[in-house]
Parts: structure tokens; C-alpha cells; sequence
């Protein structure tokens, strides 16, 4: 059962990315190069976030999940006890206090107040996207996006 939210969060990640991409159909199929250095240096580096962070986070719902428990919020395995768990010591504490302001605070005001200045259909999914992938992909699906407006300028609103 533990395993519905790790596949629930899954089918949001991937159906986030598709609609922020669909939403973007226009500088995805537009641009030229298809795809730049720049733009797979920031793919290899979502992807490898997506992977690493998904291995860890499948691990501690393995660990703490607990029989009979809600199987997307806990107990056990839930948001409380996930970030109860990134303050353990005071080296993960600095780690995890930058995590939750990059994720939670920068990511959203970068991604709706600079998607809107550069005509971006619905910017805040890109921090929907870091609940449910990672935070740095988030970060770098905002940054591929921004790219791909930079080369195709007549696709932004802006």
C-alpha cells in the first residue's frame, strides 16, 4: 500500500513536466538548435536530481512507512516526519534550512514573478514541479524554458 504515494507523486511529477512543456509547445518545437550545450547541461542535471532524490526518497518511505497508515500523508512516512528528519544535527540543519528557502521561497518568486515578466503560461507550475520531481529540477525546468524563450523571442507574450 505504502506504494501508491511514491506512484501518486510519480504520475504528478511526469504530468507537471508534460504540462509545463505543452504549455511551452511553442519553443519546444521551434527552436533552433533543438537542443543547445547549455539546455542538456541543465537536463543531466534535472534528471540526475529526479534520480538521486527519488532513490532516497523511496528509501525512507521503505523505512519509516508503518502498517495501516495513510499511504499519501502517514503516519510514518508523512511530510511531518520527512522534515522532522532533515533537521538532525546541525551541518544537515544548515543543508535543509537552504533547501527549504530555495525551494520554497526562491523557486516561486523567481519562477511567477520572471515567468510573468517573460510571458510564461501559468509560472508557479514550476514549483508545483519541485513537489513532485525535485527541487533542482524545478529550478532547471524553469531555466531550459527561459532558454528556449530566449531563442524563440515571438513565442513569449512578454
Amino acid at each position: 500500500m505504502y506504494a501508491l504515494s511514491l506512484i501518486v507523486h510519480a504520475i504528478l511529477g511526469i504530468a507537471v513536466t508534460a504540462w509545463i512543456i505543452s504549455l511551452n509547445r511553442t519553443v519546444f518545437t521551434a527552436a533552433r538548435p533543438r537542443v543547445t550545450a547549455l539546455e542538456l547541461a541543465y537536463w543531466a542535471i534535472g534528471f540526475a536530481s529526479v534520480i538521486l532524490g527519488w532513490y532516497f526518497n523511496i528509501r525512507f518511505v521503505l523505512e519509516y512507512h508503518h502498517a495501516g497508515s495513510n499511504p499519501l500523508w502517514g503516519p510514518g512516512s508523512s511530510w511531518t516526519q520527512y522534515v522532522y528528519l532533515m533537521f538532525p544535527n546541525w551541518a544537515a540543519d544548515s543543508a535543509s534550512q537552504d533547501y527549504v528557502f530555495l525551494n520554497v521561497l526562491i523557486l516561486p518568486l523567481m519562477s511567477i514573478a520572471g515567468g510573468l515578466r517573460k510571458g510564461f503560461p501559468k509560472p508557479w507550475l514550476f514549483f508545483v514541479s519541485s513537489l513532485f520531481t525535485s527541487a533542482a529540477f524545478g529550478f532547471v525546468l524553469y531555466l531550459i524554458v527561459a532558454e528556449r524563450h530566449r531563442r524563440v523571442p515571438s513565442a513569449s507574450r512578454a
